[in-house]
């Protein structure tokens, strides 16, 4: 009975500690953003990290939801004789969900993880703490950027998702599976708002300011070598992604 007790203390208190040190890189880096130096330089090289490198990998995952989407409503509404309601309910699908969750958790395996390894390796090799010793503010030189970039590059990438999904099962409900191509965008018109997309775009800043503050904080305190390098890196993924989806749960009930 000790034991259990015992464990389940040392969870909790693990627990509040990677808590306080990802709220802590989260705050510590957001108080750099209106004070000088000014990392012009650092931020526009994430931004290209986060957002055009994470393009391919986000056009591909939009393209095969949207479809996939079509296909399986089409399905079920063909039972109750309502396939012309598979482009709204698509449309309403991927804008408020699943657009901007799984673009989230497709950059998060992409550019999540390389953060967390980079700043690790940076961390057990000593770099961060030769940044302090030329009085340069790790979090300031390596998490900020980061960070920023992650919050405003997510919306714009789910809002490529949003379109290539919407235009995937656009393809598969109409060319493939014969629906009126009037009544399909008709439908979407009249049932997507845009407070559907904006609520997507928020989710997604959200979503970028928890990838980011997770996988800084947790890589630039990586200890033990390579293999604490590895650690750090899958608890970055692994943490983010279910962050992401506990994060939208709660968004979505405040929102809806």
């Amino acid at each position: 009975m000790s034991r259990l007790l015992n464990s389940l203390g040392m969870g909790m208190y693990c627990a509040m500690q990677t808590a306080g040190l990802i709220f802590f890189t989260f705050l510590h880096s957001a108080t750099w953003l209106f004070r000088p130096p000014f990392r012009a330089r650092a931020i526009l090289k994430q931004l290209e990290f986060v957002g055009v490198n994470s393009l391919f990998v986000v056009v591909l995952t939009g393209a095969f939801t949207g479809m996939v989407m079509a296909l399986q409503l089409y399905i079920g509404f063909r039972q109750f004789h309502a396939e012309y309601l598979v482009g709204a309910v698509a449309a309403l699908a991927i804008t408020r969900e699943l657009g901007p969750v799984l673009t989230a958790l497709m950059v998060t395996a992409r550019a999540g993880s390389a953060m967390a390894a980079e700043l690790g390796t940076m961390k057990v090799t000593e770099q961060i703490d030769a940044l302090r010793t030329m009085a340069v503010d790790p979090h300031q030189y390596l998490a900020m950027p980061r960070i920023l970039a992650s919050f405003l590059m997510l919306p714009i990438l789910t809002m490529v998702a949003n379109a290539i999904a919407i235009g995937g099962s656009y393809l598969v409900g109409v060319q493939m599976l014969g629906i009126n191509p009037v009544v399909f965008v008709d439908q979407i018109v009249l049932f997507v708002d845009m407070s559907d997309v904006l609520t997507g775009l928020v989710k997604s800043a959200a979503f970028g300011l928890v990838m980011g503050s997770v996988c800084c904080g947790i890589g630039m305190n990586a200890s033990k070598g390579a293999a604490g390098v590895g650690r750090v890196t899958t608890t970055s993924v692994v943490l983010s992604s279910t962050l992401i989806l506990a994060v939208d749960y709660v968004l979505t009930a405040l929102m809806f």
